[in-house]
C-alpha cells in the first residue's frame, strides 16, 4: 500500500501551480510565426525556370497569369492545367495545392514589358498581367530581426540593473563566494592537522559565534578581526573555512585583488555590498585572502595618490569596519605572508586586534599533517610516518601534501600496486632539487671534481658541532645543480653566533675542497658563495655579530620599500664590507684546515660517491665514526623513542 502510495502525483501541487511570464516567451511566439508562415506558404506548388523556358511557355499558351515584382527581377507565373504535368511531372496533385507557379528571373522590368506587349499584339498571351511588391519572409525577416536583437540588448540591460549576475550594471557587487550554513562540504578542526597554537587563539572567536551571549552580558567584546600571519602554504585559508565550520555559520570568501577592477570606484563598492550581505547573514565570518592587495600602507608608494584605486578601496574597508557594532556577529579574518607591508590603520584596536601567526609545522605537526594527506593513498604497510616527517624539516602543509600527490604519481609511473618508501624519499628529492637528468652528458673530470665539491660540504658538516647534519648526498644532476646534499635542520626559534659560523663554514666546504685538492676553482659554487656572503652581511649589518661593528642593526623592518638613503654612512658601509670579509676568510681558512686534517676520509668519501653517486649518513658513520655531537632535532626523537618503548 506504501508503495502505491508513493507512485501516486501530487494534485496539490499541480493545482496550486502557476506559470511565471519569462520575457523569452515573446522571442519564441515571433520564432514559431515565421516557421507557421513559411511551411503555410509552401503548401503551394512552386518551381524556378529559366528565361527561355518561360518565354516558351507562353508561346505554347501554358501561363494563365503573371505577376511582376516591381521591387526586384523576378515574376511568379500561374501555369494552366493542361500543361502542369509537362512541367512538373506527374505526381503533383494539384487538387489540394492549387494552381502551380513558376518562378523565373528576367533581364528587368521595363525589358519584359516590351516582350509581353509584343506578344499581346501578336495574340499570343491574352492571359492577366500584373505588377506588385514583393512580401516574401525573408526579407521581412532581415528587417525584423534589428529589432528584436535591440529588445534584447535593452532587457540584458534592465536584468544587470536589478542586479542579476553577470548584467552590466552589476560590476559593483561583491564577488565573494558565499558557503551557507550547514554546507555538507564544511571544514573543522579535524580536518586541519596541525596548527595547534592557531587553533586555540581562534577557538575564542567559534566560541563567541556558538554563544554571543555569554560575552555579552559581561560586557565582553569580541575582536571586529583577526589577521592570518604565515608564510605560503601553511593553512591560512583552510584555518579560517575551519572556523567557520565550526561555529557553523555563513563564510564569505574573497581575495584582494577581487576588489580591484580597471573601473573607477568599483573596489569600494564591493566593500559596500560585501558588508551589506555580511550583516544580513549576521553572524557569519568575512575571509579576504591575500589582503595586502589592497591594504598596503600608504604614502610609501610613489605611483600611488590620494584618488588611487586601492586606496580608495583600502578608506572604505577602513570605514566599514567602524561601521557596524562591534557584537553585529560580524568578523573578518584576513590572511598575508607580507604583513610588514600593510596600513597601520588597519592594524588599530578596533579593526584587525590580532594577529595569529600561523608557521612552519614542526615534527609533530608534520606527523600530524601526513597521516591527513596519506589516508586517501594506497601505500605500503611498512611505511614509517615518523621517518616520512623527519625527512621533510621546513616543508609546510602544501609542500607535504604535494610530496603525497608525487609520490602516488611516482608509483603510478613505476606500474606499482602500492606506494613505498622509496618512492616518498624520490618524491622529496624531486621537489627539492627538481628533475633527475641522468641523460645529462658529464665528463669523468667533472664527475670527480663534483664528488670532491659535494664530499667537502659532508665532511666538515660532520664534523662541526652546530652544522645541521647531513641526510643524503648526491652527484646526480637534478634541476640546475649537478650535485646537491641533504640535511636535517635544526627545530629552533633562536639562532647563535655559532650556529651561524658553522654554518658559513660546512657551506665553504666544497670550494675549499676544490682548492686543496685540484689547485683550481669552479663556477659549481656559486649558489654556496651567495648564500655566504648574504649571511656575513646578515651578521654585521643586522645581528650586530661583529667586533668593530657591535650591538648595531641597520635593518628595516617598517616595509618601506622605497628607501633612497643608507642609514650609514659610507666609512661605516666600508667597515661593514671589511668585517664580512674578515668573516667569510676565516670561515674558509677553517674549512681548509678540517679537510687538511681529514684529507684521507675525505678521499675515501668522495671516491665513494663517485662509486655509488648516492650516499646516506650511514655511509659517513663507516668513515669518520660516529657523530661526536647530536642535534637538537635527534635528541628529541631519540628522547619520543624512548617513551614509546617505555608506553
Amino acid at each position: 500500500m506504501n508503495e502505491k502510495n508513493n507512485k501516486l502525483p501530487n494534485n496539490n501541487n499541480k493545482k496550486g501551480f502557476k506559470p511565471k511570464f519569462n520575457f523569452y516567451w515573446i522571442y519564441a511566439l515571433i520564432g514559431l510565426f515565421f516557421v507557421a508562415s513559411y511551411f503555410f506558404d509552401s503548401q503551394t506548388a512552386t518551381k524556378k525556370v529559366s528565361y527561355s523556358k518561360f518565354e516558351d511557355m507562353i508561346v505554347n499558351d501554358c501561363v494563365d497569369k503573371i505577376v511582376v515584382f516591381s521591387n526586384k527581377k523576378q515574376l511568379n507565373a500561374e501555369i494552366k492545367q493542361n500543361c502542369v504535368n509537362d512541367i512538373f511531372g506527374n505526381d503533383i496533385d494539384t487538387a489540394s495545392m492549387g494552381k502551380p507557379i513558376v518562378e523565373v528571373e528576367i533581364p528587368s522590368v521595363e525589358e519584359f514589358d516590351k516582350m509581353i506587349a509584343r506578344y499581346k499584339a501578336e495574340n499570343i498571351y491574352n492571359g492577366e498581367y500584373g505588377y506588385e511588391q514583393s512580401r516574401d519572409y525573408e526579407n521581412i525577416l532581415w528587417s525584423v530581426l534589428p529589432i528584436i536583437f535591440m529588445i534584447f540588448i535593452v532587457s540584458m540591460m534592465f536584468r544587470g540593473m536589478r542586479g542579476g549576475p553577470g548584467g552590466v550594471f552589476s560590476v559593483g557587487k561583491s564577488q565573494a563566494k558565499q558557503y551557507d550554513k550547514g554546507n555538507p562540504e564544511k571544514v573543522t578542526f579535524k580536518d586541519v592537522a596541525g596548527l595547534e597554537g592557531a587553533k586555540q587563539e581562534v577557538e575564542e572567536i567559534v566560541s563567541f559565534l556558538k554563544n554571543p551571549e555569554k560575552y555579552k552580558k559581561l560586557g565582553g567584546k569580541i575582536p571586529k578581526g583577526a589577521l592570518l600571519v604565515g608564510p605560503p602554504g601553511t593553512g591560512k585559508t583552510l584555518l579560517a573555512k575551519a572556523v567557520a565550520g565550526e561555529a557553523n555559520v555563513p563564510f564569505f570568501s574573497m581575495s584582494g585583488s577581487d576588489f580591484v577592477e580597471m573601473f573607477v570606484g568599483v573596489g569600494a563598492s564591493r566593500v559596500r555590498d560585501l558588508f551589506r550581505q555580511a550583516k544580513e547573514k549576521s553572524p557569519c565570518i568575512i575571509f579576504i585572502d591575500e589582503i595586502y592587495a589592497i591594504v598596503r600602507a600608504r604614502g610609501k608608494s610613489l605611483n600611488h595618490n590620494g584618488n588611487d584605486e586601492r586606496e580608495n578601496t583600502l578608506n572604505q574597508l577602513l570605514a566599514e569596519m567602524d561601521g557596524f557594532g562591534t557584537n553585529s556577529g560580524v568578523i573578518i579574518l584576513a590572511a598575508t605572508n607580507r604583513a610588514n607591508i600593510l596600513d597601520k590603520a588597519l592594524l588599530r584596536a578596533g579593526r584587525f586586534d590580532r594577529q595569529i601567526h600561523v608557521e612552519l609545522p614542526n615534527l609533530n605537526e608534520r606527523k600530524e599533517i601526513f597521516k591527513v594527506h596519506l589516508s586517501p593513498i594506497k601505500t605500503d604497510d611498512s611505511l614509517d610516518i615518523d621517518f616520512l616527517a623527519r625527512q621533510t624539516p621546513g616543508f609546510s602543509g602544501a609542500e607535504i601534501a604535494n610530496v603525497c600527490n608525487e609520490a602516488a604519481l611516482i608509483a603510478a609511473r613505476n606500474n606499482k600496486d602500492v606506494v613505498q618508501k622509496e618512492d616518498f624519499l624520490a618524491s622529496v628529492d624531486r621537489i627539492i632539487g627538481g628533475l633527475e637528468k641522468k641523460s645529462k652528458f658529464i665528463t669523468s673530470e667533472e664527475k670527480k671534481s663534483i664528488a670532491y665539491h659535494e664530499a667537502g660540504h659532508a665532511t666538515i658538516s660532520w664534523m662541526l658541532e652546530h652544522a645541521n647534519p647531513l641526510v643524503k648526498v648526491t652527484i646526480v644532476p637534478r634541476g640546475e645543480a649537478l650535485g646537491a646534499a641533504w640535511y636535517l635542520p635544526e627545530e629552533r626559534q633562536l639562532t647563535t653566533k655559532e650556529h651561524l659560523l658553522d654554518e658559513m663554514c660546512a657551506t665553504l666546504g666544497g670550494r675549499a675542497a676544490e682548492q686543496l685538492f685540484f689547485s683550481t676553482s669552479s663556477t659549481g659554487a656559486i649558489n654556496d658563495l651567495e648564500r655566504v656572503t648574504k649571511r656575513a652581511y646578515a651578521m654585521v649589518a643586522y645581528y650586530g655579530m661583529s667586533e668593530k661593528i657591535a650591538n648595531m642593526s641597520y635593518f628595516d623592518s617598517s616595509g618601506n620599500e622605497y628607501g633612497f638613503s643608507k642609514p650609514y654612512s659610507e666609512k661605516t658601509a666600508e667597515a661593514i664590507d671589511i668585517e664580512a670579509k674578515a668573516i667569510v676568510k676565516e670561515q674558509f681558512d677553517r674549512a681548509m684546515n678540517i679537510l687538511e686534517k681529514y684529507r684521507e676520509e675525505h678521499h675515501q668519501l668522495a671516491q665513494l660517491l663517485i662509486e655509488k653517486e648516492v650516499i646516506f649518513a650511514e655511509d659517513l658513520e663507516k668513515i669518520f665514526g660516529e657523530r661526536p655531537w647530536k642535534s637538537r632535532t635527534e635528541e628529541i626523537l631519540e628522547t619520543e623513542d624512548s617513551n614509546n618503548k617505555e608506553e
